[in-house]
């Protein structure tokens, strides 16, 4: 598997809370989740350190023990990290850190996928492409999510729908019939959307946090294949670039209402070589 991989903070006055890893079998995007300050989180770390911590542990995991199941490799990440800050923070908070999960791990038979929360996996090969992601989230605090609509990024009333409709995901979040995340609760990993695909029906692969899915997902200003299409001839640089410069012509959300003006933005694409040359 060949790899190549991009990220860049939304904004130069706060840090990246993506996180982006591979090996030689393995890559895998974290996109943490925004707190707003005023709902706290009960963690003295932040989601930048949780991200990172959450992120290494899981690609030795996943790496290696090629054996063990994609989610039970979550599983064990989480209780890991959760058991670095339990002395130290609140991990029953609502507001603990948490991130979106997407990972890929290349097998000698199958591609093996697993998502929790919103990242975007691209699976593109001979029978054709499948976009993978986990939006259970939508199905809540929509008339919240409405409201954050109405106003323009940047002012106190966007800023304050936003918060409203974070305090309103919260309670359904990490909970059975509700959405899930990856935080301090192992559980999560068994109600990640998971999935094998036959290696040779697999050729290349994308591993995106949605501040870079956005392009096709949101914008429209491409779809899934010509995503792809970016990241194999001009990689995934300039994919965040084409982000970037959409986003400098609607700075106030007014053509694409969105809680932020740019989001940290994270791109990995995978070239996959036949099982024959890979050696496997």
């Amino acid at each position: 598997m060949r790899v190549s991989f991009a990220s860049a903070a939304g904004s130069e006055h706060k840090p990246n809370e993506d996180f982006v890893a591979v090996s030689p079998r393995v890559a895998l995007v974290l996109d943490g989740l925004t707190s707003p300050p005023e709902l706290g989180s009960g963690c003295v770390h932040g989601t930048p350190w949780f991200v990172g911590q959450l992120g290494t542990h899981l690609l030795r995991e996943a790496t290696c023990r090629p054996e063990v199941q994609l989610a039970d490799c979550v599983a064990e990440a989480i209780s890991q990290v959760a058991d670095l800050h339990r002395d130290t923070c609140d991990l029953s908070h609502l507001g603990t850190p948490s991130c979106s999960v997407a990972l890929v791990r290349e097998g000698a038979h199958t591609i093996d996928h697993l998502s929790i929360f919103d990242s975007v996996i691209l699976l593109d090969g001979p029978q054709g492409l499948h976009a993978l992601s986990d939006l259970r989230v939508d199905g809540y605090a929509q008339q919240e999510h409405k409201e954050t609509t109405r106003h323009r990024i940047g002012t106190a009333e966007h800023q304050q729908a936003v918060s409203r409709l974070v305090a309103a995901q919260r309670p359904h979040r990490n909970v059975p019939d509700g959405y899930w995340v990856a935080a301090a609760n192992p559980t999560a990993a068994y109600n990640a959307v998971t999935g094998s695909v036959p290696r040779a029906e697999v050729s290349r692969a994308a591993v995106l946090s949605d501040g870079a899915s956005c392009l096709a997902e949101d914008y429209g200003l491409t779809d899934w294949a010509g995503l792809l299409d970016i990241l194999e001839t001009e990689g995934p640089d300039e994919l965040i670039s084409r982000v970037r410069r959409a986003e400098l012509t609607d700075p106030s959300g007014e053509r694409w209402p969105r809680y932020k003006a740019c989001d940290d933005s994270t791109a990995v694409f995978c070239r996959l070589d036949s099982p024959e040359s890979a050696g496997l």
